[in-house]
């Protein structure tokens, strides 16, 4: 099976969408928001074809959405999964990932 990389951005959205979250409601919550997008990440390498193929922007690029908030974006090659970021509240992804 494919390995599951979370690159430094992914992580540091994460952590973003954590403390934004905490914020608002509490640490549970966002801890348990948080924890619900990595283990939908972790069935990712089981899947990979999961969400829509974006090579207009990147190759091998793939977004995934998750319960209506997050775009989940990654690329996928024989040996793992790599989740570039983690887009929470309709950032533009598009922005974010193509040619700025």
């Amino acid at each position: 099976m494919r390995a599951l990389i979370f690159s430094p951005e992914a992580t540091e959205h994460l952590g973003t969408i954590e403390s934004y979250i905490t914020s608002r409601s509490s640490v549970e919550t966002a801890a348990n928001f948080v924890n619900s997008i990595i283990a939908y990440c972790e069935g990712l390498p089981q899947f990979p074809e999961r969400g829509r193929a974006r090579n207009d922007l990147r190759p091998g690029l793939r977004l995934v959405g998750f319960r209506r908030r997050v775009t989940i974006a990654f690329s996928v090659d024989p040996e793992m999964v790599i989740i570039l970021g983690v887009y929470w509240g309709g950032r533009d992804v598009e922005y974010w990932l193509g040619d700025r």
